[in-house]
């Protein structure tokens, strides 16, 4: 598998670091107990102009975030010392940059444990060069915040979105939200009122295609509705529609 990526790594490397989209240099910890796959990562993401820092040892990630506070964290589930589902936990309350975590494992259970403890996507090995760099990419986008001349903030009764600073409230009190649940819900929110299908977030939220296997947005909304104090077995802000999607109910 690693000789296989290595090729492709060191074909596209050369291509696309004529073209970073990120001069300022964003920083990426990636937590890997891999190392061969770690430095043919590390060396792929600093030719399209990154700065990349390396860490293999599960039970040093916790320290290395907290410190180093990267604008992203790429993190295997498996490794030494403390796996990626347990880093994932502890960390969040205290780093809100996207994190990335990774598996060779495909169970639908780790999936789901993954985005629960806080992942903001959960990508399977071996993933291919282009395919990490974009996801990446869209990640950091959204961490950036909204784009210029865009809506920034959404009222429905007692709930409040910002778009700018990235937080929410209810009835005056921030809401907890990782930054995926923030996307999800600021998406949402901003198309109150019209279904959306599971395909339409996730083109806009992972830039990929619907396989209709991935959970991760019902995962996501079934944790952000008590957060906003939606009851999760009838909800009356966010709504299931069956077959379709999701829908924002406006204000009445």
């Amino acid at each position: 598998m690693v000789d296989h990526l290595e090729e492709q790594f060191q074909a596209l490397g050369s291509q696309e670091s004529q073209k970073p989209d990120y001069p300022d240099q964003d920083h990426v910890l990636i937590i890997e107990d891999d190392q061969r796959l770690a430095e043919l990562t590390r060396d792929y993401l600093e030719a399209n102009g990154f700065q990349v820092t390396l860490e293999a040892d599960g039970a040093k990630g916790v320290d290395r975030i907290l410190t180093l506070q990267p604008d992203l964290v790429i993190l295997d589930l498996m490794l030494p010392g403390e796996d990626g589902l347990a880093i994932c936990r502890r960390v969040r309350p205290n780093f809100s940059g996207p994190i990335m975590m990774l598996t060779a494992r495909t169970d639908d259970l780790d999936q789901v444990l993954g985005l629960e403890m806080g992942a903001d996507d959960y990508v399977p090995k071996p993933v291919q060069p282009r395919v990490l760099l974009a996801r990446m990419r869209a990640l950091l986008r959204r961490a950036d915040g909204p784009a210029p001349g865009g809506e920034i903030r959404l009222r429905f009764e007692n709930l409040e979105i910002d778009n700018a600073t990235r937080e929410a409230w209810l009835s005056g009190e921030r809401i907890d939200l990782t930054s995926a649940e923030f996307d999800l819900l600021w998406l949402l929110a901003r198309n109150a009122g019209r279904v959306l299908t599971r395909e339409e977030i996730f083109n806009d939220l992972r830039g990929i295609k619907y396989d209709g296997q991935d959970r991760s947005i019902d995962v996501r909304v079934s944790r952000i509705r008590p957060k906003i104090g939606d009851d999760p077995n009838q909800p009356h802000r966010i709504k299931t529609v069956r077959s379709k999607g999701y829908l924002f109910v406006k204000d009445s």
